[in-house]
């Protein structure tokens, strides 16, 4: 009889503890839905500050803007990580391409990091290839001297396209090192885009210092459709030039650190964060201005409901995800250094679209734990924890502290369309879709406060 009332009143403990629960998360997705101000901190973000790059005064004047976003939400404390970052500067661009037996002015992004022509004209005949292994059968006579198109298409059979992102940027990171090893004088890729437009699209590109480093442009998906055609019916040459390169010197700069203390164990920290820098084109809407606000909406939405946190709960808006990881690095070292205790750390940084997911890295023990809730976001329309995603700003608190990281995972579907394009501005962004994804965020975060992660 003891044994049979014992496990009744755990019964009614769990029921009645997962009634709470859902209230609360009520109570957040109300207020953000209702009273959220990450569409209007979006929006100033975008407009007021825009793209900005790493070492640019746009990146600095983020830094600010950032600042007064999180005294505004009502943070505890501010305060700022420093962190040295690269500077890569664009400068003017151009292409022409050969078609139907003339050159044609197409758009054309240089890829971020790349070294270009030093402002100088760099004309050469065009080799097509579609894949790697089609390039390393060409014997080096056929490269030498040639600028080479990789056409590799991103492939549209992957539902969650972040994984047909992982299976074509490999010729955006090295692509033009593995040209450059057979004597090509510069590359052209087809961008790394599920869309069906001509928007090019630019991101980070990888040089090896023992191999020569060669100009590097992505073109979209209908300006590559034409060339690809022209490459079948016979030869085809291209002009390029471009003024970007890397500046010599890493400038000063800083993620911000917004913070609530936690009542019952401050000592316990949770990080939400997105990073604070852009690439050089576009407002850099939803990579990754959407998972700032987002991040700073959790401590807004807290304050203005009157939650106190068990868990101390932090929002960073880290500097360099783009090109280098810096802010991300930084911010381990200095957790490491201050000896502090972080739980969980968990990264926005795939759009501001609907949420679907919660990915986790951390122990089997772990997920189960956390698995057992997973039924309490599904008015939410957050379904799917079986992902191990986190985000490059949080890898380092893993791989240095063993960290558990969550990221949150919103519909994929459109994301690859404005990515790293001139398209990735605050229009496209629905403020349903990001308040949402930021009381997701705020929910997941009050359940790990209260429950843990074990």
């Amino acid at each position: 009889m003891k044994f049979r009332i014992f496990i009744l009143l755990a019964f009614l403990s769990a029921y009645t503890s997962s009634a709470q629960d859902s209230l609360i998360f009520r109570k957040i997705a109300d207020e953000i839905m209702v009273n959220g101000m990450c569409y209007n901190n979006l929006r100033v973000l975008c407009k007021r500050v825009g793209h900005r790059i790493s070492g640019s005064t746009e990146a600095a004047k983020a830094v600010g803007w950032g600042k007064a976003a999180m005294h505004a939400a009502g943070a505890d404390s501010v305060w700022l990580v420093p962190c040295n970052v690269p500077y890569w500067f664009r400068g003017k661009e151009s292409l022409e391409l050969m078609l139907g037996g003339k050159y044609v002015q197409v758009d054309a992004l240089s890829l971020g990091n790349s070294e270009g022509t030093g402002g100088k004209l760099l004309e050469a005949p065009v080799i097509m290839v579609y894949n790697f292994d089609e390039f390393n059968a060409l014997p080096a006579s056929a490269v030498e001297g040639k600028i080479v198109f990789f056409n590799y298409r991103f492939r549209q059979d992957f539902i969650f396209t972040f994984e047909g992102y992982g299976d074509a940027v490999k010729y955006r990171g090295a692509g033009p090192t593995v040209a450059a090893q057979k004597g090509a004088v510069a590359i052209i890729i087809r961008s790394m885009s599920t869309g069906e437009d001509d928007f090019p699209h630019t991101g980070g590109t990888h040089y090896v210092d023992s191999v020569k480093k060669i100009p590097a442009m992505a073109i979209g998906n209908r300006t590559a459709d034409k060339l690809e055609e022209a490459c079948k019916k016979g030869n085809v040459s291209a002009k390029l030039t471009s003024e970007c390169h890397m500046m010599p010197d890493l400038v000063p700069s800083f993620s911000v650190v917004g913070e609530i203390k936690g009542t019952d164990n401050p000592e316990r920290i949770i990080t939400v964060g997105g990073h604070l820098d852009s690439w050089d084109v576009g407002e850099g809407a939803n990579d990754d201005g959407t998972g700032c606000v987002q991040s700073i909406e959790v401590i807004r939405a807290f304050k203005a409901l009157g939650i106190r946190p068990k868990c101390t709960i932090r929002a960073v808006l880290f500097m360099n995800e783009e090109n280098g990881q810096k802010g991300g690095q930084a911010y381990a070292d200095s957790a490491k250094s201050n000896h502090e205790n972080h739980v969980l750390a968990i990264e926005t940084d795939a759009g501001g679209f609907s949420p679907r997911g919660i990915g986790l890295v951390m122990s089997k023990e772990q997920k189960a734990h956390i698995l057992q809730y997973k039924d309490l976001f599904l008015p939410y329309g957050v379904y799917d924890f079986t992902r191990e995603e986190g985000g490059s700003d949080i890898e380092p608190m893993h791989s240095r502290l063993g960290v558990p990281l969550a990221g949150l995972i919103p519909d994929s579907q459109r994301y690859f369309d404005l990515h790293h394009t001139n398209n990735d501005v605050f229009e496209n962004v629905n403020h349903r879709e990001l308040k949402l994804g930021a009381a997701v965020l705020a929910q997941f975060i009050w359940l790990i406060s209260e429950h843990g992660v074990n």
